[in-house]
This record gives C-alpha cells, structure tokens and sequence, in this order.
C-alpha cells in the first residue's frame, strides 16, 4: 500500500510510538516558530532550562502581534526577544518586517520539514509540503532545545480538490466551504491533506490562505504536496535549492475522504461570531458595513492586495466606510508599492497600517461598537476584533473589496467590472529586518535584556492526594482562548507578567471570576466547568498559565481543543472530561467537587470517580498517557523537567 503525504513526513520524523489513529508519538523538529505575544515565555523557559543554543536547523523569532508602542511595556519585550534570539542562536525578525507565517514561509520554511510554532496558524506552513503544527510554548521550548514533540497521531482525511476556481471565488471560499460543510470541531483529531487535479492551479499563497484556517476547523495541521507549484514560490523567493518533489503515492489511501468541486463554487461569508458560521454571500448581501479589512495571515499573499487594488483602480469606497489594509510582510508591501497598487488602494480612500498582525488580534482597527466588519482573517470570536459587542465577518479580498465600494455586504460578481487577472512579479526579497542567529562563541557572551514587566514563571506544587475544590466557573460551548484570556491591546503587553495577565482571566464573561479565584487559591483551588469545543482557537499558554496562576487544579468539560488540552497538562491543570454529559447540567457554580486518592487513581484508571458534594458522585475521564500522568503528578511540566525525567 502506497504512503500520502502525512504518512511520508511523519515517517521520517517518527522517535517514538506507532502511527496508529489515536496512539501517542514523539515526533523530531526540525524549526520552531514563536510570536512575540508567545515567545517571550519560551525564551524564559529556554532560559529557565539552562539552554546555552537551540538544536534545531532553525528556530526563529517574529514580533508581529504587539506592535503599538504606547508606553515601554512592549519596546521592552522587543528588545528583550532580541537579546534572546541572539542568545541562543535564534533567527529575529524585527517589528516591522511582517506576519510570523507569511515571512517564515517566504524566507525559512522548506518542503519535508516539520514545524512547531507557538502560534494556532503554524499550520499555514503545510502549504509548502511541511508538517506544521501549533503548539503551547513550553513544548516549543522542549522542541528547541532537542526533545521530541509527543502528540496522538491523527487520522488522515484526504480532501480532492477537482475543477477550477470561477471568477471571483478564491481560496478563502475553499476553506470557508469545508467550514460551512464541517464547522469549528470538524477537523479534530484529524490531518486534512489535499491533493487532486485542481492543486495545479493553486500558488503556494492561496494554499496558505487554506492551510491557514484548517485551525478554525480544529485539525491538527493541513499539509499539501510539494509540488510544481511550491517549486516555483520557492524560485521566486530566491530559494530554489531548497525545494524538494513530495507527493502521495498513486495507490495511497486517506481514512476520510472528502471532494471539493471548485467549479460549483461561489463566494461565502463567516456571518459572526464563528469561523464555522458559513452561507453563501447571496444569503448576507445588502447588510450596510462600517468597514472591509484586507490583511492578516489568512490572506498574506501579494495577490490578495493586488486584487483589492485593481478592483480600486480609478474608484472610491463608499461614504462613511474604513477600508483597512494590513500588508503581510515588509516583502509584499514593497511589491505593492513597486507595481503600483498602493497608489490605487490609497486613491481609492484606503488607509495603510504596518506589517503586522495588527486588527486581528485585537490591536488597532477595532470596529465601532455594533457595526459591521467584513476582514480577510481567520477568526471572528466574540470581541477579538478589541470591540466587545463586534459583529467581524470573514470573507475573501473579493467579497471585502465589492462592499467598501457598494457600502453594504455584496457579492463580487453582482458589480459591473471585469474580474481582474493578477500577475504576481518578482518578489522585492529584503532582508535587512530578519537578523541572523549570532555565532556561539558570540551568542553566550548576550546578557538578556529584561525591563520591568518581565516576571519569572512561579513554582507550581505537585498534585496532591486529594483534590477539593469549588466551581469557580461555568461555561456554555466553543469557549475560546481569547474568551479565557483576550489578546489586544490592553491584555498582551503583560504578557511577560503573569501576576497581571491572569487580572483578565474571564473578563470577557465574568468579570468577577479573578476575585473569586483569588479567594479560593489558598483554600485547595477551583474548578472549571464548561461545554464542548473548550478552548478552541489561539495556542497562547496563557490561557492554561493563568488560570493556572489563580488556583485551576481542574477543567471539566464536554471536550477539548487539542492545543488547550495540552496547555492544561503542561501546567499541571487536569483536564477531564464527562463520561456521560448529561453531568454537565448537575453542576452549577460554587458546588464543590472531591477527589479521592486521585494521584493513584490516575495511573491505575482512565476513568475517575468526583463527588459533587450534597448532590451525587459522577465519572470523569482523561486522556493523558503515561508520560503525561507523570507530568501532572509533578504538578505541570517544568517540574518534570527538573526532575529530570525528559525523554529522549
């Protein structure tokens, strides 16, 4: 029996364990990723593990997400990374230079690697033939220094793209497609490989526009062959010699099996608050729009501007709209600039913001309260944007572009204009803000930089015998990484200080959970109860961290997102969830929940029995194997690591 791509890229890489569905394996890494919204606490983890130079063939360090310089809480941790980068022999891309996952994509990724970033939209990098994953930080950390990444090996759902893509439906319709077929939890425990005659027309870019969002579906990663195509970017980018030919072979087979027709498809629109609240964009049009913004990782490449600009050639957006462009690397604003398409956009009445992540994350562009947003992004939770009550769809540049013209949400192919036909030019390839990794003898004489916001990781005790703690919250589904911890501009500058960051904890939905927290950490802890697709979207640890920091001990729930789920076990959280859910409606806030001699019951059962105490007794299960047992008996993985037990 013939290999698919997955099967050929896990196999290379595979330490530990049997590719079997659901079997934990140990992958090696060969690059990891961090942002600087993440990466500033895998620095102090690298830091804190003694790490004189990461073993990878390149590790890399983007500053993207906290751009805004309003007081010295983020130049401080930009210098800090820098020091860090230079430490440990890391590459550093500067403010300025870009988004993490178009850049990386542009200077550092190659076919047949794997890849591990601290970011939910690593998976983008599987557009170039690679195996890229999210993942919490202090596993980014442990994959840096030269350990195995473990994780349950996934199923394989192979998706045949057939046909060609009609005018004015792009990739971001593809991707939306399978949302509106799948939704959010779709993907879980799964990695969603295309392949099909249709790949023959999609660039390495609009592969990146779909591997992007195959995190909103919940997948482990998506993964694309290296083909004509990836040959072909990699050329343009100056870079040809790392291309390799990697293919599924003819006889391969998929566990799951799915087909996309691109001919039958039309433009589709994420209605709010979910990426998997897809119709058509016939089914939205006419609702009037505050604003269109084109940019973020999900929609990085020069293509996306550049259609967007040829549909504002010699025209103006409409009365009382704010048209947001957020170039995607310092390299496509350049090619921009040299073809002449900004001139366009900011004839048009656009305004430029810098090369970041910038509105998607909630820092800057925020939407006026109640109006409507349409954004080329990949996420439109509640209040990401950094407006509370938002209303963010999520659409192609096509269907953004035609509403800042009309003022009101408007399918592409209703104007009276030519579809434009975009000729992608040579790159202007600048490297000037990407700094290399400093040599060793010159790397260990760096001190790291550190101002006043940068806080040490605190201890965290082991698992006692005895667990009681009390409900301290209750969730409904499909709570979020940014509804437990925001990103934006008032959260992420502390994310260096844990004391403060853990303030916002909740905010979103309770805003008297932190106070509550804080009063029961000294008495055994709390509980968190919530619904199915628990903590879905960003990777960023924080969001296990702290809770964690305000007494966490447990999170029972319907079930989780695989990068949260992990979070929790790294940081010692146990992460249960119902045997049978009917459970979930007998336990409401401040109830408190026993368990009995639970360190023993972890290692002797995958199923555990709580006292709801003066209700019933429930079951609960878990998930973890043996080596994560070990893990959340030490009380989260740095102890472990202390101890002296990382496996090789």
């Amino acid at each position: 029996m013939g290999k698919n791509v997955t099967q050929k890229l896990l196999g290379v890489h595979l330490l530990s364990g049997e590719m079997k569905a659901g079997e934990e394996i140990g992958l090696k890494i060969d690059q990891t990723l961090t942002q600087d919204a993440t990466g500033t606490l895998v620095m102090l983890e690298l830091e804190a593990m003694g790490i004189d130079r990461v073993k990878t063939e390149v590790s890399a360090q983007y500053v993207d997400h906290n751009l805004i310089q309003e007081d010295y809480k983020n130049p401080d941790d930009h210098l800090f990374l820098q020091s860090a980068a230079q430490r440990f022999g890391i590459y550093y891309s500067k403010p300025g230079n870009g988004v993490s996952h178009p850049v990386h994509m542009q200077r550092l990724g190659k076919p047949g690697k794997t890849l591990l970033g601290s970011d939910s939209h690593t998976c983008a990098a599987g557009s170039l033939g690679m195996f890229a994953m999210g993942a919490g930080g202090i596993e980014v950390a442990m994959a840096a220094a030269g350990e195995p990444i473990y994780v349950k090996m996934p199923k394989v759902w192979g998706v045949k793209l057939t046909g060609k893509l009609p005018e004015w439906v792009s990739a971001k319709d593809i991707i939306l497609e399978l949302l509106r077929r799948h939704g959010v939890k779709g993907g879980v425990g799964k990695v969603i490989e295309y392949y099909g005659p249709a790949l023959a027309d999609l660039t390495a870019m609009d592969r990146h526009v779909i591997a992007n969002m195959g995190a909103e579906l919940g997948a482990t990663t998506s993964v694309f062959p290296s083909d004509e195509q990836v040959r072909h970017f990699l050329e343009m980018e100056e870079r040809g010699e790392d291309w390799i030919e990697l293919s599924a072979d003819e006889d391969a087979s998929y566990e799951e099996h799915e087909e996309i027709n691109l001919s039958e498809l039309e433009p589709m629109i994420a209605r709010p608050s979910s990426p998997g609240n897809v119709v058509t964009v016939r089914e939205a049009a006419g609702e009037p729009i505050y604003q269109s913004y084109i940019g973020s990782s999900a929609n990085p490449g020069y293509r996306d501007f550049a259609i967007v600009a040829q549909m504002m050639k010699g025209r103006s957006i409409a009365p009382g709209v704010s048209l947001d462009i957020n170039p995607s690397s310092r390299e496509t604003l350049s090619d921009l600039i040299n073809t002449g398409n900004l001139s366009h956009l900011i004839d048009a009445g656009a305004r430029l913001h810098q090369a970041g992540c910038n509105g998607c994350i909630g820092m800057g562009q925020a939407p006026a309260s109640g109006k409507n947003s349409l954004r080329t992004v990949p996420r439109n939770f509640p209040g990401r944007s950094g407006t509370l009550d938002d209303s963010v769809f999520l659409c192609s540049p096509e269907t953004a572009a035609a509403s800042a013209l009309t003022g009101k949400i408007t399918d592409p192919r209703e104007l009276d204009m030519e579809y434009p036909q975009i000729d992608i030019p040579k790159p202007a390839i600048n490297n000037e803000l990407l700094m290399h990794p400093y040599p060793f003898e010159e790397a260990k004489e760096i001190r790291l930089s550190k101002g006043p916001n940068i806080e040490a990781i605190p201890e965290f005790d082991a698992l006692p015998d005895e667990l009681e703690v009390t409900v301290g919250f209750k969730t409904g589904d499909d709570v979020s990484t940014d509804e437990i911890l925001a990103g934006g501009g008032r959260v992420l500058p502390f994310r260096s200080n844990l004391p403060e960051i853990s303030k916002f904890t909740f905010e979103k939905l309770d805003e008297s959970y932190y106070k509550r927290a804080m009063e029961s950490r000294d008495q055994g802890g709390h509980a968190v109860i919530g619904g199915s697709n628990y903590g879905q979207g960003s990777s960023r640890e924080h969001a296990a961290l702290a809770p964690r920091y305000l007494g966490l001990r447990a999170a029972i729930v319907k079930d989780f997102a695989r990068i949260h789920w992990q979070n929790l076990v790294n940081f010692g959280v146990l992460p249960l969830t119902f045997v049978n859910e009917s459970d979930y409606d007998l336990i409401e806030q401040d109830d408190v929940i026993v368990f009995k001699d639970i360190r023993r019951s972890l290692q002797e059962s995958s199923v555990l029995t709580a006292e709801i105490k003066g209700k019933s007794t429930i079951e609960v299960e878990h998930a973890m194997s043996g080596r994560q047992i070990e893990i959340m008996l030490d009380g989260g993985m740095i102890n472990w690591i202390k101890k002296g037990e990382t496996q090789h």
